[in-house]
Parts: structure tokens; C-alpha cells; sequence
């Protein structure tokens, strides 16, 4: 494999959960911004935050059936919504780091970590 992908994966690995977590939490524990650049910004982390409970929820799935075969339908869907979710909050979150938002920079790291981790994850299929 060659260091950069590596380096890539351990970062996706260790960013993505770090970002969740403090991005909820500073979204728990400041008064919400009623603006639509604000609003933009926290639909793309629920899209992300759901592709990463996506994530979450396939490997716990994959535990309990004993692992999916090669090229398995149901984790190329899995993959596919993934993907779609992450492409989704990565579009959506965009347009919210134009103005200061408490999840203007969380957005777009996340969505853009599970996204990396979706692609990656499906070309080692």
C-alpha cells in the first residue's frame, strides 16, 4: 500500500471520529445561529453524521451475519448510500463556509473524511 494512502487512511481514521464528536458537542453547547448559511451547515453534518452511523452500523451488521462474501449486494449498497450521503453533506456543506457558523469548518471535514473513507473502502472491494 503505498505511505500516502496509508497516511490518508490513518488520518480518515482518527479525524473523522475526532470531528463528530466535537462537532456535536459545539453544536450542543452554543445558542443555534438562525441564518441559512448556518442551517446549510448543520443538514450537511447530519448527512454526514448519518454516513458515519452508516459506517458504524455495517460493520456491527457485518459482525453479526459472520462478514459479507466478495462483491456481497447488500455492501454494495451499503457502499452506494455511504457514498451518497457523504456527497451529499460535502454539497450542502459548502455553501455554509461562507459565513462564520459554528459548524462552518466541522461540515465539509467531516463529510469530506467519510467520503475519503467510502471510496476507500469500496476500491478494496
Amino acid at each position: 500500500m503505498p505511505v500516502v494512502l496509508m497516511l490518508l487512511m490513518i488520518a480518515a481514521y482518527i479525524g473523522v471520529p475526532v470531528i463528530l464528536v466535537w462537532g456535536w458537542l459545539r453544536w450542543l453547547r452554543r445558542p443555534r445561529e438562525r441564518n441559512p448559511f448556518a442551517a446549510l451547515s448543520l443538514a450537511g453534518f447530519v448527512f454526514a453524521s448519518a454516513s458515519a452511523l452508516l459506517a458504524v452500523g455495517g460493520v456491527l451488521y457485518s459482525g453479526a451475519i459472520g462478514g459479507f462474501p466478495f462483491y456481497d449486494p447488500r455492501l454494495m449498497r451499503i457502499y452506494g448510500y455511504g457514498l451518497l450521503l457523504s456527497l451529499g453533506a460535502f454539497v450542502l456543506s459548502i455553501p455554509g463556509m461562507w459565513r462564520q457558523n459554528l459548524l462552518r469548518w466541522h461540515a465539509p471535514g467531516l463529510s469530506f473524511g467519510m467520503l475519503l473513507l467510502w471510496v476507500l473502502w469500496a476500491s478494496g472491494e
